[in-house]
């Protein structure tokens, strides 16, 4: 293998070890915005601020 591979490999297995997929990501967030509607007795029209709210604490 030469360097050249060696250091592709290298790299690409770097960065997929800190990839977090997007459905599971994505998924966290939802469940995290579930639970301040659930708190708040799932009044209406504040779906979109649960979900930012869910974004900015979703920790990696």
């Amino acid at each position: 293998m030469s360097l050249k591979t060696k250091n592709k490999v290298n790299s690409a297995s770097k960065t997929s070890r800190d990839i977090i997929f997007l459905p599971d990501r994505d998924a966290r967030i939802a469940e995290l915005a579930y639970y301040k509607a659930e708190s708040r007795g799932f009044e209406p029209d504040h779906e979109l601020e649960d979900w930012l709210e869910a974004e900015q604490e979703f920790v990696l």
